[in-house]
């Protein structure tokens, strides 16, 4: 802890050229020894005693005015020496955090080696499924689609699906058994009323311009993450 000031020129000029001589002797005389002291240090006791002396006498010197240029004296710590013991027990803690420290970063860096081709191709392989995924997903939902729109459209055309029937088991009869006949009269009554395949087809291509138009956005938006 700081106890005393290194005397600046101000103090020193006050004390040589008779600026203080309104002091009482004896403290001129410490002041006076103080300075010629080694480092010239002036206790804060002294500076005290120096304050008080100034506002008694009346002096139209300040105190603040006298240290100008004065430093404060901080007395060196002294440093307790080192254990060997313990520096070198801190040296090893030290020695054991860094490679730790090292093993963590490098950790996977053998293992991207080794496995780079592997996980490329499975990347690879993710990417066929998803593709395949992708065409299969388009076509069943088409062909769902148009089965869906078909076979709800009897109950729309009523009308052209009672008419189909007659004449195609008549064509039936005439030239196959009676259970082929009964067959093939079924099969003709699915197939021979235009408007209902008209609906599906126009049915199924809505759905696939749909699908196609989802699958180029999803596209799209991978593209812009990449």
């Amino acid at each position: 802890m700081a106890s005393a000031v290194r005397a600046g020129w101000r103090l020193r000029q006050a004390a040589e050229g008779g600026e203080l001589a309104g002091l009482p002797a004896g403290l001129r005389a410490e002041l006076e020894a103080a300075l010629a002291s080694e480092g010239a240090l002036v206790p804060f006791s002294l500076l005290r005693r120096l304050h008080a002396a100034l506002r008694e006498a009346g002096s139209p010197l300040y105190l603040h005015q006298l240290l100008e240029g004065c430093e404060i004296d901080l007395p060196e710590v002294p440093v307790p020496p080192r254990n060997p013991e313990l520096v070198a027990r801190l040296e090893r803690i030290k020695a054991k955090l860094a490679n730790e420290e090292y093993r963590r970063m490098t950790r996977n860096i053998t293992g991207q080696e080794m496995n780079g081709t592997l996980a490329e191709f499975g990347r690879q392989v993710r990417s066929v499924k998803a593709v395949v995924i992708t065409i299969v997903n388009y076509i069943v939902t088409v062909v769902a689609a148009f089965a869906c729109t078909y076979l709800g459209s009897q109950y729309v055309f009523v009308e052209t699906a009672a008419v189909s029937e007659p004449v195609a088991s008549e064509h039936a009869c005439s030239t196959l058994s009676a259970g082929q006949a009964g067959a093939a009269a079924r099969l003709f009554s699915l197939f021979l009323c235009p408007q209902r395949v008209l609906s599906a087809v126009i049915v199924a291509s809505v759905v696939g311009l749909a699908e196609l138009y989802v699958m180029v956005r999803t596209l799209e938006g991978d593209l812009g993450k990449l």
